[in-house]
């Protein structure tokens, strides 16, 4: 498996760059679409995407929190954006890897705790994305995506499954780590749509709402950087839920894969440049 996995995730981003290029090839209208982006757009969405790495950031408190860990936010944000170019960049999407192994050595964490921890932040990521998903089938609206997330959330806190799984976490700070993912969510949506409204001028928010759902169920399966081909084939096969073009959503992705990566330079060199990694304790290799 550790030999056929790299294997596969190259196979994959090459069947990817070549879906890629052949519909932009026999859809001119991608380039089109792309052409009419301005530079405060691109600004715009570079903004954005630092804003949600910080909510990440606040994300990894609150998940530290159910660990009984408490981290500084400047530290969270170098390990958030540390593990955010590492994640990409490196080998097998290593930056969870990365992040685990920083905090068990800097802080002696306990990774049991660590991992059930994540997983209460991966299902309240999936509660709130199904729910933007399902607006396009319910027809609800965002003011009550939050009280239902907590309802399921409290249910399923009473399941002795779900308790034997939880056992030894601080409990208390859940509510934390629910807003914290809530609203980074949020700015991903904000992203999402702002690219959307770049190449599809007419689309509105609340088919956004609809695309960023899809879009974030992805991370579930992907086996690539940022999700790479997976996140666009959520997108094709959801489209009779949000209502966005084949033609959309190749340029919207563009653009955003561009963006990122124009970021994630950015955190890189500012990481080396203010020696950050030393900060960590940290070396290269």
């Amino acid at each position: 498996m550790k030999r056929l996995r790299p294997a596969l995730v190259v196979g994959i981003l090459l069947v990817t760059a070549a879906a890629f290029a052949r519909y932009w090839i026999k859809h001119p209208e991608v380039g089109h679409r792309l052409h009419h982006t301005s530079p405060g757009m691109l600004a715009l969405l570079l903004a954005l995407y630092l804003l949600s790495i910080g909510a990440l950031a606040g994300s990894t408190v609150a998940t530290l929190k159910l660990c009984g860990l408490a981290v500084g936010n400047g530290e969270s944000f170098l390990i958030t954006a540390y593990s955010a170019v590492i994640n990409f960049f490196g080998p097998l999407q290593s930056g969870p890897a990365f992040r685990a192994a920083y905090l068990k050595k800097k802080y002696d964490l306990n990774l049991k705790k660590f991992a059930a921890a994540s997983l209460v932040y991966l299902f309240f990521w999936g509660v709130f994305s199904g729910l933007m998903l399902l607006c396009g089938l319910l027809h609800w609206w965002l003011l009550g995506l939050a009280g239902l997330a907590v309802i399921i959330a409290l249910i399923a806190k009473r399941r002795p499954q779900v308790q034997r799984r939880l056992a030894g976490l601080d409990l208390k700070w859940w509510y934390y780590l629910a807003l914290a993912t809530l609203i980074q969510i949020a700015f991903v949506a904000l992203i999402y749509y702002s690219e959307l409204r770049s190449v599809a001028p007419g689309t509105s928010f609340s088919q956004a709402v609809i695309y960023t759902g899809a879009a974030n169920l992805a991370l579930y399966v992907s086996l690539t950087p940022g999700a790479i081909g997976f996140r666009e084939t959520f997108l094709v096969f959801s489209k009779h839920l949000h209502h966005v073009s084949n033609a959309a959503i190749v340029a919207a992705s563009i653009l955003d894969r561009a963006v990122y990566v124009v970021l994630l330079l950015g955190l890189a060199v500012f990481i080396f440049a203010t020696h950050a990694s030393r900060k960590l304790k940290l070396s290269t290799k």
